[in-house]
This record gives C-alpha cells, sequence and structure tokens, in this order.
C-alpha cells in the first residue's frame, strides 16, 4: 500500500499497544509524520513511528491540524492521523474528510477496536446473548455535544438492549436517572469500565441505581465506558441454535 503524499487515518485501539491491527501498525512505520490525539491514544503507540515527527493534536485546533497535513503531503511525505479506539466512533473524522476533500489530498483509513470491544474483552463477555438480547446501542449522554431527541438515553433504554454508554462517566447521576426513566429497573446490571484495556484498568460492577454512587467512590470522572444491560449477568440466556445437534446448516445436517 502507497502512503506517500497521502493520509491514513488509523484507529488506536482501547488503549493497550499490542490491540493496533497490524495495518495500522505498518502504517505507523511508514509514516513520515504522525498527529495523534494525546489526551486519549496511549503513548507507547508512537514506538511503531519511530523517526516520524509528531504532533499532538491535544493543543490544536482543527485549522491546525490540517495545516500540518496539507504542509507534509505537499511535500510527499506520508501522514498518519492517530485516533484513539476506532475512528468511526466519536472520531470527529468526517469533518476532517471533508477539508481534505476540498483540499484535494487523498485520504484512507484503517479500523481499530473500539473501546466497547476492549471492555467486553476484559469482562469476557458477550452483548448478544439469545433470549436476553441481540442488539447493541453505542451511545453517549448529552453535555456540551447535542443528542438528536430521537436518540435520548430515555428512548434508547426502552429497548432493553445491551448498552455501551461512551463520553458520559462525568454524567453518572444523569445517565442512572434516564436510563431508568428510559425503563431499565434499578437493578439492571452494569458496569464502569475505567480505561479498558491498559495497564491500570480498572472494573466497577454495580447496576443502573448505583451507577453514581460507584463513579464517585471510585473517583471516576473520565476515560471510562459504562455498559448496561442483562447481558451482563452471564445468566440466563437460552443455548445458540446455530450449534444445538437438531439444527441443519450448510455445513452440517440435523442429528436425529
Amino acid at each position: 500500500m502507497n502512503t506517500r503524499g497521502k493520509v491514513t487515518f488509523v484507529g488506536a485501539g482501547p488503549g493497550a499497544a499490542d490491540l493496533i491491527t497490524l495495518r495500522g501498525m505498518k502504517a505507523l512505520n511508514e509514516a513520515d509524520v504522525v498527529i495523534y490525539a494525546g489526551s486519549l491514544v496511549n503513548k507507547e503507540l508512537l514506538q511503531y513511528a519511530a523517526g516520524s515527527t509528531v504532533y499532538d493534536s491535544a493543543f490544536m485546533t482543527l485549522e491546525e491540524v490540517l495545516e500540518v497535513m496539507k504542509k507534509a503531503v505537499g511535500a510527499g511525505q506520508s501522514v498518519v492521523r492517530l485516533h484513539t479506539g476506532d475512528q468511526s466512533i466519536y472520531g470527529a473524522v468526517r469533518e476532517q474528510m471533508d477539508e481534505l476533500d476540498k483540499l484535494g489530498i487523498e485520504y484512507s483509513s484503517v479500523p481499530g477496536v473500539s473501546a466497547a470491544f476492549g471492555a467486553a474483552a476484559s469482562l469476557d463477555l458477550e452483548y448478544t446473548l439469545p433470549g436476553i438480547s441481540q442488539s447493541l446501542i453505542i451511545t453517549r449522554m448529552e453535555g456540551r455535544t447535542k443528542v438528536p431527541p430521537k436518540e435520548s438515553i430515555e428512548k434508547l433504554a426502552s429497548h432493553h438492549a445491551s448498552m455501551a454508554v461512551y463520553l458520559s462517566s462525568s454524567l453518572t447521576k444523569e445517565l442512572s436517572d434516564s436510563l431508568i426513566a428510559g425503563g431499565y429497573e434499578a437493578d439492571t446490571p452494569a458496569a464502569i469500565v475505567y480505561k479498558a484495556t491498559w495497564p491500570d484498568e480498572k472494573i466497577m460492577k454495580c447496576s443502573v441505581g448505583t451507577l453514581h454512587e460507584t463513579a464517585v467512590k471510585n473517583g471516576i470522572k473520565k476515560t471510562a465506558i459504562i455498559l448496561v444491560g442483562d447481558a451482563l449477568n452471564d445468566s440466563g440466556f437460552e443455548r445458540s441454535r446455530l450449534y444445538a445437534p437438531d439444527f441443519s446448516t450448510e455445513y452440517r445436517r440435523a442429528k436425529e
């Protein structure tokens, strides 16, 4: 893959330096310039970009990021824009891509492991248990960034699906109230996962009703994902039909 004179958006993964994809690591290896989200991305990932010029976007505006990209690409250099998790989820990448389109700068994307899946791995959790939930809702509480009214926590909670709530660890009281108002019982299982997959990861199991109490007790105000739903119980679910002896598939006939 020729990356000279172009921008590659790379998902860094949830935190652990070895959870970046091979393709993402290769892009970092070959990058002349790396612009990374320093407030969220594990700095250990920069070991894969030895020799690159590195910029921390935590201290930059969108215009400053674009100016670095423009100059580097104009000089025939390869640029990696390194985002936390997977950049398609709360990554603010579309606005960058739109500006690159205006500038006629080529770009491509490399997916990453998002925090919801890093946290699930840490909990040995399956979000989609037969008879419990067959959907995963990824959402956030409304804060300074507005949420469309049809996507409010109250409305989404009415589905009783598994939920992964991002960017809301400073709003746990409001989140708990909204989940209960939307239909979750107060004793519905929940978990707060601080810095999923990082060396200092912390998992706090609780309930919808004790979310705020748990967050306050553990000093959680940022860098955490909140998981909600009966799938966290890991019990009471039905066995998958795919592997049932009496279930035929393309590869296996049902046994009498």
